[in-house]
């Protein structure tokens, strides 16, 4: 049962490291295109919006590694 639970904690950290690398990708291209004056203003919402996204599914990761406190 411990080893399974590790699996799944392995694997939930796995994946946030997965997202926190395409959040900073993303953070960076969001800062250039910011930048440039010609950028489609719609491309840079999408991107601003999955950026969102990644964040909110990395906070929700992590939560599940809190251990319970009834347990």
């Amino acid at each position: 049962m411990a080893v399974m639970a590790e699996d799944r904690t392995k694997s939930i950290q796995k994946r946030i490291m997965e997202l926190q690398i395409e959040h900073r990708d993303l953070d960076e291209i969001v800062g250039r295109l910011s930048k440039d004056p010609c950028v489609d203003q719609l491309q840079l919402t999408r991107l601003k919006k999955r950026k969102l996204l990644l964040k909110d599914q990395i906070s929700r990761l992590k939560s599940q590694l809190i251990p319970d406190l009834d347990a």
